[in-house]
Parts: C-alpha cells; structure tokens; sequence
C-alpha cells in the first residue's frame, strides 16, 4: 500500500509505503515500512519509491557534464571548483596531451569551462576532460547557480522546458548536472533568463510549470500572453475488421454448404431403391412370358 502519491513534499521519519514497495535512495526500512530519511519530493517509479532532496550538493559521477571555474593553476593541472565539497582536476595531458605548454597561457585563474567527468576515484574526487562537443572555455555570459537536483525540471521532458527558454530569449544556455548553469545573449535576456531559471528551481515540484513559465516569458517579451493552441485535427484511422465477422461469415458458408449438401442427397435417387424396382418390374415380366407360354400350348392341344 502506498500513502503518498508522485511529487509529494515529505520529511524525515514519515511513512511512505508498505513493504510491497522497494526502498530507494533518501528513504530507509522500518518495521516493513519504507520511510523517508530526509526532506524532498517523493519520486516513484513501477515499485521503487525515493526522495529527491530540495537542497543538495553535487556529488560527482563518471560521465556528467559540468560547468567550473579554475581556481589554481599547478605544474601539471588545472584545480576546478565544480559546485561541490569535492574538488576537481583537470591533468594538462587531458588538453594537449604530451605536448608541453605554460598552462596559465591555455587557461588561468577565473575561466569558465564546459567539462566531463572522465573518472572518479574512492575519495569522490572527479578526474575532467574536455573531450565532446562543445567542451571548452565559455566567452561572456552570465553563470546561474541552482540545486543539482532541480536540473531535470529545468531541462524539461525531452528538453522542452529548455528549448522554450531558448527560443523566445534568443540566448544561448548550457546547462551542467552539478547545478551551474551559463547563459549568453541580450543583458536583459540574460537577466530574464536568469530569473525563470530561479522561478523552475522554486516551483520545480508544482504542476503545470511549462505553461506558467511560458506564459511568463510571453508577457515579459511580448506584452501579452501566448495564442491558445489549436486542437489537432484526429487523424483518420481505417478501422480493423472485427474478428466476430469472420466468424459469423465462416458459419454461413458452413450452413450454405450443409443445405446444399441435404438437397443433393434428396435429388440423388437411392441406389437400392432403384435395383429393387428393376427387379420387380423383371419378375413381373418373367411370369406374364411364362403364364402366357402356358395358355398358347392348351390351345394348341385343344385344337387338336
């Protein structure tokens, strides 16, 4: 049984589901009870339930792309802040590979980076290359900070929350799963933009946000609220034909050929039937001959 429904806000110690469901992350098992073991949204997913917490940082994995900012420029690497309690490195060889280069020439102190992380080691410090596209130092724009967690809200199913700040803002926006986020267009676009990005993080939980956003984005470039959509037309489809119609005409055939079939028996003459007239109508012819073989002799015999 469950006792919370998809993207309710819980707390610490509060009863999600029965044992039917199984314990995902940021909840725990209590007496067959699974539980929530901090504050966040309840995510369920077929029978895995987890809590997705408000505010968290940003753990690195092998495979994320982030955003960071150099902070120290060493012999052989660059230190990067990725947004997180854990540090990132970013080895020269990963740039130019053996060939050797003054790194602060290449990137220095303060620059802005598109990163992946390449691996991560037992103490959660990220190993980041710069292989993939668009990696690479950001020129201008502005940086958004927001909760890692709200990334998947920003970025939309499909990308569509995304694209739609896009489009209508006219900026370029890189997202990165450690919370950072880069914006580049308008000043005023990129102070809007900037804007909704904190209004997804704040309603990220809530209901119908693509259409409040939209209608935000609307009104602040254009004045007034976007046209209703048009329905689309429902497409044409050529219905199946049912399998009880098949039936129905196999059944028909089936009486058609049996009805046939009992008129052909009935037009058909019997066999026997027939030898035992014919054999009738030759006995009767056998003793008129002979009767009549008999009545001719008398006569004879009496003449004489």
């Amino acid at each position: 049984m469950i006792y919370v429904e998809n993207k309710d806000l819980v707390i610490p110690g509060q009863i999600l589901s029965d044992d039917e469901y199984y314990s995902g992350r940021g909840t725990f098992k209590e007496n067959g009870k699974v539980c929530s073991s901090l504050i966040g949204l309840v995510s369920l997913r077929n029978k895995k339930i987890r809590v997705i917490p408000l505010k968290s940082k940003y753990v690195p994995k092998k495979g994320d792309v982030v955003i960071g900012k150099i902070n120290d420029v060493r012999f052989s690497m660059w230190d990067v802040d990725i947004n997180s309690p854990y540090s990132g490195i970013l080895p020269a060889f990963e740039v130019f590979g053996r060939e050797k280069k003054e790194l602060n020439k290449v990137y220095d102190v303060g620059d802005v980076l598109f990163l992946r992380v390449v691996d991560v080691d037992e103490i959660k410090k990220a190993k980041l290359g710069l292989k993939g596209r668009g990696m690479g130092k950001f020129k201008g724009g502005i940086i958004v900070d927001i909760a890692p967690t709200k990334v998947p809200r920003l970025i939309g199913k499909k990308g569509s929350m995304i694209n739609m700040i896009k489009d209508k803002t006219n900026c370029k926006i890189v997202v990165g799963q450690n919370g950072l986020v880069w914006v580049k267009g308008d000043e005023d676009m990129e102070q809007l933009t900037k804007n909704i990005i904190h209004l997804i993080e704040a309603e990220a939980h809530t209901s119908g946000l693509t259409n409040k956003i939209k209608n935000k984005l609307y009104l602040a470039i254009d004045g007034e609220l976007p046209p209703e959509e048009t329905p689309k037309e429902e497409e044409f489809v050529l219905e199946k034909p049912k399998l009880q119609n098949f039936k129905e005409e196999l059944e028909q055939e089936e009486r058609e050929a049996e009805e046939k079939e009992e008129k052909e028996k009935e037009d058909k003459p019997n066999i026997a039937e027939v030898i035992e007239e014919l054999r009738k109508k030759t006995k009767n012819k056998d003793n008129s001959l002979s009767l009549g073989g008999n009545s001719n002799n008398s006569f004879i015999l009496n003449n004489k």
